[in-house]
Order: C-alpha cells, then sequence, then structure tokens
C-alpha cells in the first residue's frame, strides 16, 4: 500500500508502526477510488495485499497481478511495487516480519483467501499498535501464516518481461488486447526474426507469446466485467472471436467459467470490517 487514499491528501503512510512493532504480524486498511494509481514503493516487510470489495492491480517487476475478492496478492519483502484500483478498492494491507516471510512462497503471487483467512485478516488490521502487545494479537498473525502456508498460487499473473524491447511489445499488446496481429507481424513490427521473438520472449517471461497473450486477455476482460460490460462484450472486446472460445478458456484457467466469477464477487465478504478503516 504505502499511500493514503486521495481523500485524505493521497499522502505517504507512516508505516513505521509496522517496521519496529513488536509484533511480526501488523495491517492497515484503506479505500481507493476507481482509476487511482498508488505510486511505486516498497516494504522491508512481506506485504499481503487483500481486497475486501472491488478489484486491485497490483503491477511490479516481475509481473502483474490482478486481486479479486476472493484472492490476495503475496509481496516479498523488499519488492518495488505500485497499485492501480480498477474499481473502488477498500485494501487490506498486512506487513510480515522478514523470518515469517521465509515461510511464505519464494516468489510474488496470488493466493486464495479462505474465510478463515479472510476473517484472520480483518482481525488484524484492527490491532492497535503497543509496545506489549496481549498475546492473542501474536497467536492470530502466527495462525494467517500457518494458513497461508498451505494454500497454493493462482493463475491471476501476468509475467513481466525485463528485456527492453520485450517489455514494449507487451505494453503495445496490453494496450489493445483485441489486436489480431499474428507473431510474424508482430516480429515484423519491431525488426525481429519469428525465431529471434520467440526466444527472447519465452527467456523474458517464461511463457511463449501465444499463452501470455491469453493469459493477458483473460486478464484484460475480468476488468472487462468489472467495469459493468456484458460477458459477451468482455469477450470480444479482449480479443477473443466468440463467447465459447471465451468460455471455455476462462474456466481452463481460473476453474469457473466468467459466469460464476461474477457470482463470487457478488458474494464478496461483509462490509462490517470497513468501519474501521483508518
Amino acid at each position: 500500500m504505502g499511500y493514503a487514499s486521495p481523500e485524505r491528501g493521497g499522502r505517504a503512510l507512516d508505516l513505521s508502526h509496522s517496521d519496529t512493532s513488536p509484533l511480526l504480524v501488523s495491517g492497515v486498511i484503506e479505500h481507493y477510488p476507481a482509476g487511482h494509481e498508488v505510486p511505486r514503493h516498497r516494504h522491508h516487510r512481506g506485504h499481503l495485499l487483500y481486497a475486501t470489495e472491488g478489484v486491485l492491480l497490483v503491477q511490479a517487476d516481475t509481473g502483474q497481478w490482478l486481486v479479486p475478492p476472493t484472492t490476495a496478492v503475496w509481496l516479498r519483502p523488499g519488492v518495488p511495487h505500485q497499485l492501480n484500483a480498477t474499481t473502488a478498492v477498500n485494501v487490506h494491507g498486512l506487513f510480515i516480519d522478514e523470518i515469517l516471510a521465509a515461510q511464505l512462497p519464494d516468489h510474488d503471487c496470488v493466493i486464495h483467501v479462505t474465510p478463515l483467512v479472510r476473517e484472520l485478516i480483518a482481525a488484524l488490521v484492527q490491532v492497535v499498535p503497543q509496545e506489549n502487545p496481549p498475546l492473542r494479537d501474536a497467536l492470530l498473525g502466527q495462525l494467517l501464516i500457518e494458513e497461508l502456508r498451505v494454500l497454493h498460487p493462482l493463475p491471476f499473473h501476468l509475467p513481466w518481461p525485463e528485456d527492453d524491447l520485450m517489455r514494449r511489445i507487451c505494453e503495445d499488446l496490453v494496450r489493445w488486447p483485441a489486436q489480431q496481429k499474428t507473431m510474424d507481424e508482430v516480429a515484423q513490427q519491431y525488426a525481429l526474426t519469428p525465431k529471434t521473438l520467440h526466444r527472447r520472449f519465452l527467456k523474458s517471461t517464461g511463457m511463449n507469446l501465444g499463452k501470455w497473450r491469453q493469459q493477458m486477455r483473460l486478464m484484460a476482460s475480468i476488468q472487462f466485467l468489472l467495469q459493468g460490460k456484458s460477458i459477451t462484450q468482455a469477450a470480444l472486446e479482449s480479443g477473443y472471436e466468440s463467447l465459447s472460445a471465451y468460455s471455455v478458456a476462462f474456466k481452463k484457467t481460473f476453474a469457473y467459467p466468467p459466469s460464476e466469477f461474477l457470482a463470487t464477487l457478488s458474494q464478496s465478504p461483509d462490509r462490517e470490517h470497513d468501519t474501521g478503516m483508518v
């Protein structure tokens, strides 16, 4: 997180209590309006971002992650990142001591938020910093870590290349998801042979261009859905030629069709936890 909502001046948050707290897990809550961007920043501790309402796009050098209300993004200590509020969001941010962070995934990723994890996060962001915290506050953090350790990463991730030219290609594709350029046409546009493009893209992202583009289109479609567009509109505007092709790809990647995804979002956690927002 790192920065306050624009309603509170958009200034940098004072997170000194998180870095010096005797608690190994601490947290804050913020609300960001749709379209708001939190500038690039980093935290000494591991960072878990969870939106109880709305969808957040987290961007780092290693990739982009989409965070609907049933998931959270895990960022290792020291990872520079920025946040984009795809919709209005209520964001819970937890800061996890480096010792505990070493027990969590060794790569940045999205994880599923179970009902127990959701309630633990909600309780931890309400904890008031103090020199001698109650035992309960420490135990909440320990239980959260135990729960997070058994969760598996989810496919809400779009790897981002370090190679400057590959990054420019990705930026162009993301800017217009529905464009239908073939790999040969993309290679020609950037004065590369298809073979060179394939080799450099695979090395930079861990995916071939076709698989990366499908993942990008699926993530773009989620943002279209959250803007209130129909499933058919989201499919066409993200580059799919038919609703059936889109539904098959969506279910293959996320394990359920787009209609069920929307139903899941409508069942976001109740909003009673938002009353303690700082």
